[in-house]
């Protein structure tokens, strides 16, 4: 088993954010950190392309252990491109490599207990674990598709008037990924059959991609 942490350098939303600093910290330093409480460090594998990203990374005492190729950090790299040369890495050393646990940098609220308590819904006969939070926008309820005349109809047909009582429905929130190291050898996620989530509360599954939600996460960390 181990830790998967991806840091590109290039990002479109907000430029070099995996080490912009979030309430005096460099973002990646807060998905270092949770990991460290579940993981020894050689069981921490940080992907870069960026030697910045690593001097940031080894300000810690974490090492990294490889540079990724630039051509797996485009904006068309798929992060199961990424996981696999994470594995083929460490099978080279002949480290284990099962399960992966991906924790994306940009979800600076997971903390080791929410990886702790993924793990623990985790079997060998699963594809995947996935962090998820209860989506606002459901799509019995307030979701709309235009049809091929252009009117608006239901995304998804329920003859509901109250969106308490519409079936729930879960997003992945990028927090936390606990994947079967067959699986995403075998098949990308999109395919998996076996998932089980993991419920997160909505701060807890901030994701930030954009500048608003730099402010929101920088925000919060201020107030508590």
């Amino acid at each position: 088993m181990f830790a998967l942490i991806p840091a590109r350098g290039g990002s479109k939303g907000i430029p070099r954010k995996n080490i912009r600093k979030l309430a005096g910290k460099p973002l990646i330093h807060y998905a270092i950190e949770s990991a460290r409480k579940v993981f020894p460090d050689e069981k921490i594998i940080v992907s870069t392309d960026d030697e910045e990203i690593k001097s940031v990374v080894e300000e810690t005492g974490l090492k990294v252990f490889f540079i990724r190729p630039s051509i797996l950090a485009t904006d068309n790299s798929s992060t199961r491109d990424v996981i696999l040369h994470a594995v083929n890495f460490l099978e080279s050393m002949e480290k284990s490599s099962d399960p992966i646990v991906l924790l994306q940098p940009t979800s600076p609220f997971r903390n080791d207990k929410h990886i702790q308590e993924a793990l623990d819904i985790y079997s060998d006969d699963l594809d995947m674990v996935v962090g998820v939070t209860e989506t606002k926008s459901n799509p019995y309820y307030v979701l709309y598709e235009e049809d091929d005349d252009q009117f608006l109809q239901k995304s998804k047909i329920g003859r509901f008037t109250r969106r308490q009582d519409c079936p729930k429905v879960w997003e992945f929130n990028g927090a936390i990924y606990i994947l079967n190291k067959e699986s995403i050898v075998n098949c990308p996620m999109t395919d998996f059959k076996k998932i089980r989530k993991y419920v997160m509360d909505e701060i807890s599954s901030i994701d930030i991609d954009t500048e608003h939600d730099w402010l929101l996460a920088e925000t919060i960390i201020n107030r508590s």
